[in-house]
């Protein structure tokens, strides 16, 4: 944006559809997924979409959004992928076929797990809801229709998130190498800890985050005003 203002104005249009498209697209890839660490991946693309979303809005709360979104992601996958990588330390498998009944052997595991995929899907109370209401809320100051757009695809977030959490936690133990699963050690309970600390911090008082972008961002708004043509 102040490298290219002018540009950034003009093709604004072109790069809000294209975070649209990338959103509700890779939303529906991320759907049909059977490994968890590539439907992690591909959720990752689509909450970039709404970082590029909040921040051609070329409003003030989107782009303090899109930023809250960026450093929310870093917590959120950082913790989805730690879980999965945890799962795949003891079975050897990121295929969600290979699990079901994971909460019978780790329920402190699938404590965390649950925490971490409500705030991928955007829970309220949680950081992964602060960013995305947030770039929403620019959105309506922009156009109704992109903010309802946004908005529905909301639904397809939870939709692959938690179905991947229901088949790999919940259910019957099909598997038998998962009825012999230890749940997660000291190590790894301080690790997942940290992150949901993190999550839940950001997502009930994100003041202490917004506070501080407030005078940058309306800096950027008023360079970006400016014409250099």
């Amino acid at each position: 944006l102040p490298i290219a203002p002018d540009a950034a104005h003009e093709l604004s249009w072109l790069l809000i559809t294209l975070s649209l498209i990338a959103i509700i697209y890779i939303g529906f890839v991320a759907l049909v997924q059977e490994d968890m660490k590539k439907l992690v991946a591909y959720s990752s693309i689509s909450h970039m979409g709404f970082v590029t979303l909040g921040f051609f809005m070329m409003n003030a709360i989107g782009i303090e959004g899109a930023l809250i979104q960026m450093i929310s992601h870093g917590f959120i996958s950082g913790a989805m992928f730690l879980c999965i990588g945890v799962m795949y330390d003891r079975l050897h498998s990121r295929q969600i076929a290979d699990y079901g009944g994971v909460v019978n052997t780790m329920p402190k595991f699938a404590a965390f797990f649950m925490l971490f995929a409500m705030a991928n899907s955007g829970l309220p109370a949680t950081s992964g809801f602060v960013g995305e209401f947030m770039v929403i809320l620019g959105a309506v100051q922009y156009n109704f229709w992109v903010a309802f757009l946004a908005a529905t695809t909301l639904i397809l977030g939870a939709a692959y998130t938690l179905w991947m959490y229901k088949r790999v936690v919940f259910g019957a133990v099909a598997n038998p190498k998962v009825a012999s699963l230890e749940d997660i050690n000291s190590r790894e309970f301080f690790f997942l800890a940290v992150l949901a600390a993190c999550v839940l911090a950001m997502g009930l008082y994100p003041l202490p985050f917004t506070e501080i972008m407030h005078a940058s961002v309306n800096d950027l708004l008023k360079h970006v005003a400016v014409s250099k043509l």
